[in-house]
């Protein structure tokens, strides 16, 4: 049966979609893909191969950027962020996090469905739907993708429950600058067999110093979120309308914190909200 939904859902997307070049015109959406069902950490060693390099596990300080002045451009100065900010984003691997999940009452059945059929089956996007699921906190794992030069392309971001060991999330981070726009964003791409979902958050820093990514509605080809899905020897994208605002802050208390924001359409559906601790 879960092939059967798997395809379907391709299917589906592909009938929404457009047909897209990843070699050519569109090359700004392609991603890592899984080769198989389950998606785990799976991807990695693929990716590093198409940019002739290797993956590096376990990297101390290893950061989700090698550098947040990686999206410097017209409106944002990485330069005016707070140290704390910075320092999570290009040395994530040595910060702990622990996260709190709700849902809105009318999303919470959707939520679930896409739990159970896809989430923890494939073991990824499998967002916390009651706050006991990460009670007993989830582990974070930062595994940087190197080019033959040993240049950081991106890195794998890979967050496990700690109470099972299961996936939540396998993302893969960077920065990419989109079509006709003066400055880069923030892209991660969570790979899926036979294609991804992608998000491209805009970043703004705020007067206090805290960060704003946010990934809004607009045209294809804008900042937000994508479906790319292989079906029948050809490549297809759609745009979602799935819209998501992170803001990492600094607390009264000098504590890191980041919340969160889901939205479908113009309705919140879902709030994270994450603690961020620093290395002892």
């Amino acid at each position: 049966m879960s092939p059967l939904v798997d395809l379907g859902t391709r299917k589906f997307w592909r009938a929404l979609g457009r047909p897209v070049d990843l070699t050519g015109e569109h090359a700004w959406l392609r991603a890592p893909t899984s080769a198989g069902p389950v998606v785990r950490d799976g991807w990695l060693a693929a990716e590093a191969a198409l940019h002739d390099g290797y993956v590096e596990e376990a990297a101390p300080g290893a950061g989700l950027l090698a550098s947040m002045a990686d999206l410097d451009g017209p409106g944002f100065r990485a330069a005016d962020l707070l140290p704390q900010v910075r320092e999570f984003y290009e040395h994530t691997a040595d910060w702990q996090v622990e996260v709190w999940s709700s849902w809105a009452p009318w999303a919470w059945p959707g939520g679930e469905l896409v739990s159970r059929l896809f989430g923890k089956r494939v073991q990824q996007l499998a967002l916390p739907m009651r706050p006991m699921d990460v009670a007993q906190g989830m582990d974070s794992r930062v595994s940087v993708i190197r080019d033959h030069a040993g240049n950081q392309v991106a890195s794998g971001w890979l967050r496990t429950l700690r109470a099972t060991g299961e996936y939540v999330f396998s993302g893969c981070y960077s920065s990419r600058t989109l079509p006709g726009v003066d400055r880069p964003s923030v892209h991660v791409a969570f790979p899926l067999e036979s294609g991804n979902v992608q998000v491209f958050l805009r970043p703004q820093v705020q007067p206090d110093g805290s960060l704003l990514l946010e990934s809004p509605s607009g045209p294809f080809g804008g900042d937000g979120a994508y479906v790319v899905v292989e079906d029948g020897g050809a490549t297809y994208a759609s745009r979602m309308p799935v819209h998501e605002t992170f803001h990492v802050h600094v607390d009264d208390r000098g504590v890191l914190r980041t919340d969160h924001l889901l939205r479908l359409q113009g309705a919140t559906a879902m709030r994270l909200h994450y603690k961020l601790l620093p290395p002892a």
